[in-house]
């Protein structure tokens, strides 16, 4: 049997709108972040979500902000203290002791001023307070204002006048009270404080190394070396402004108490511990005490408030030029008008802390800029590159 052909289709009765091509159907996907927010009801609603998750957010943040500053000022003390575990560390001692005899240090001196400094310092506060009137009253009568012109006298009597009623009106004591109570439970709610901050402090110091490292394992594996350098000199910046502005506050402090000793001004106690938390302020703080140390010094004597004036300028001039280069020698230089702004910035933010903390951050801010951005951006010749 031979293979018939098979037979041929007639086309022609086929209907010509098949040889279209077919249509498709498009599905419709996931809408565009442009496409809802092109509709009024659903940006709406979007934006009223975001508004009230910031809302839950930030009163998160404020319930827990005394707890955020305890660890903030933990972090801080741990890399202040660091310096000093790695200098021991570096006469073969080993880091667990090291941080024990950091902070037996630590805990001799927080005894000594207990015991030794925090007594007279209640006293001559209150010797302050009750030596004011009197001292306003007696303005008159002292020699350097016998010596004034009388334009100038007629001055500085209308502000003494002026300080005298408002010390001695019913809401100033009033104020005054509240503010001895509050003092007292701040000083209380300090002592509470103080012992969290130095648990955490000592925690986050032996851990100090292992948290580096762990930071460093989340960078890919090509920029970690950068990374560990930068942040090796970070560290050692924020540690070095920390405790050299600590150690130039304290040395300032006892300047200003044997000042007021050698001299015979009273109140040396209250001006030293005045003069430890004044000068935090880098640059500007010596300056500001010497304007407030001379003026309580002339309520006593104009020969001892110029003896002290001549004498804490003198060593304003030894401490920026001989001992801050030495002290500061490994933190980021920053230029004065940063220092300041930083300062301002940081005690409205959180006070003496603020104030201590803001010029490590300033620091820490500028190096990574230097490290960083610059070089990033020198790399840009062109337009396109």
């Amino acid at each position: 049997m031979t293979d018939l052909p098979e037979p041929q289709r007639d086309t022609s009765a086929v209907d010509p709108s098949l040889d279209e091509p077919p249509v498709r159907v498009h599905r419709r996907g996931p809408l565009s972040v442009q496409a809802l927010f092109q509709r009024p009801l659903v940006s709406g609603f979007l934006a009223t979500i975001g508004v009230l998750g910031a809302l839950l957010l930030g009163s998160a943040f404020m319930s827990i902000g005394t707890i955020l500053l305890y660890i903030v000022l933990a972090m801080f003390l741990a890399l202040g203290l660091d310096p000093i575990v790695r200098m021991l560390e570096r006469r073969k001692l080993k880091r667990p002791i090291a941080i024990l005899i950091v902070f037996g240090c630590f805990a001799v001196l927080f005894v000594v001023f207990l015991v030794f400094v925090l007594p007279p310092l209640l006293a001559q506060i209150g010797q302050f307070i009750k030596a004011i009137p009197e001292a306003l009253d007696k303005v008159d009568q002292t020699a350097w204002f016998a010596a004034l012109p009388v334009d100038m006298q007629a001055a500085i009597t209308g502000v003494v006048q002026g300080l005298a009623d408002w010390i001695a009106s019913p809401s100033t004591h009033a104020a005054i009270g509240v503010g001895i109570v509050a003092a007292g439970v701040g000083f209380v709610a300090a002592i509470s404080a103080s012992f969290i901050v130095v648990a955490l402090t000592l925690y986050f110091l032996a851990s100090l190394d292992a948290t580096k490292r762990a930071f460093y394992l989340l960078a890919p594996a090509h920029s970690r070396p950068k990374l560990e350098e930068l942040t090796e000199r970070i560290t050692a910046s924020v540690g070095s402004a920390l405790l050299g502005s600590v150690t130039l506050s304290a040395l300032n402090a006892g300047t200003v108490f044997l000042l007021h000793l050698f001299i015979g001004l009273p109140f040396a106690a209250l001006m030293a511990v005045i003069a430890f938390v004044i000068t935090l302020i880098p640059l500007f703080g010596s300056v500001i005490f010497l304007v407030i140390g001379t003026g309580v010094a002339l309520f006593s004597s104009p020969t001892q408030a110029l003896i002290f004036a001549i004498a804490y300028l003198v060593y304003i001039q030894v401490e920026s030029y001989v001992l801050s280069p030495r002290i500061m020698n490994r933190a980021v230089s920053i230029p004065a008008a940063l220092v300041l702004i930083a300062a301002m910035v940081g005690g409205a933010l959180g006070g003496v802390v603020g104030v201590l903390v803001a010029l490590p951050v300033t620091a820490s801010i500028l190096l990574i800029i230097r490290e960083i951005v610059v070089p990033r951006q020198d790399l840009k010749i062109t337009p396109e590159g």
